[in-house]
């Protein structure tokens, strides 16, 4: 599991974080919500040691997050960021292979190409693998970057704005990929998501954050209720249900 003990991170005078404590369960999918510059990335940064933390302690797996080494680190966590730059020609294959690189260090052995086709695979890219990806659309350029971590194969796995740039048809796939991996393959996703209703489809707990501060959290029935919601994002949203699950509507 990964346990967050009031943790907080200023940037000069301006707080970002403020004394978070949070117990994430393991084997499940949890999605933090907020409105901008709640936190919710910076928190992931932290817990995937991108960003130091000021006060407090993460804990993976019962051990301090800044206490792994890095190699190890590299094979349990992996994150992918909101921007991600990557300026050489090379194939979408070869990005990819990037996520292998804590296992083989450049020298790609046969378990590594395994995971690497099955993680092309996953994000329906097989048939453009060995295309440019300065060729390819901002939608399918980030599923190449999912791939990657997916590639890495961690016991967790964080993703910050993973819908970015990917039409319906993709996010939905990418969201059912996402819950296959916890359900089968027992991994623990963590992901910030802007669309609430794909949180109420598919995660098991939601976390929401307003103001550097830890808002609310709990499982996705107890989250998705317009008392916590309206209070959120300060407007008026509806909850309906279809099918045995609630689903928000928030525009007229």
């Amino acid at each position: 599991m990964i346990d967050i003990k009031d943790v907080s991170k200023n940037y000069g005078i301006k707080n970002v974080l403020s004394e978070i404590c949070l117990p994430i369960k393991k084997g499940q999918l949890t999605a933090f919500i907020g409105p901008n510059g709640a936190g919710k990335s910076t928190l992931l940064s932290m817990i995937s040691r991108l960003i130091t933390i000021d006060v407090g302690q993460i804990y993976l797996d019962h051990h301090e997050v800044k206490a792994w080494r890095s190699g190890e680190l590299a094979k349990k966590l992996a994150i992918l960021k909101q921007s991600n730059g990557v300026n050489l020609r090379i194939t979408v294959r070869e990005l990819v292979s990037f996520g292998r690189f804590p296992y083989s260090k450049g020298r790609l052995t046969a378990e590594d190409q395994t995971q690497i086709d099955y993680a092309l695979e996953k994000l329906g890219l097989m048939d453009m693998a060995e295309e440019r990806i300065d060729t390819l659309s901002g939608g399918q350029l980030q599923r190449a970057y999912i791939a990657m971590i997916l590639a890495q194969d961690t016991d967790y796995i964080l993703l910050d704005e993973p819908l970015n740039n990917l039409d319906m048809n993709h996010a939905v796939h990418l969201m059912q990929t996402l819950r296959q991996l916890v359900e089968e393959e027992h991994k623990t996703i963590l992901l910030v998501i802007h669309d609430i209703n794909f949180a109420a489809s598919y995660a098991d707990e939601i976390v929401a954050m307003k103001a550097g501060q830890l808002f609310a959290h709990g499982t996705t029935n107890e989250m998705i209720q317009p008392q916590i919601l309206n209070a959120l994002y300060d407007m008026d949203i509806k909850i309906c249900e279809l099918e045995g699950k609630r689903f928000c509507m928030y525009f007229n």
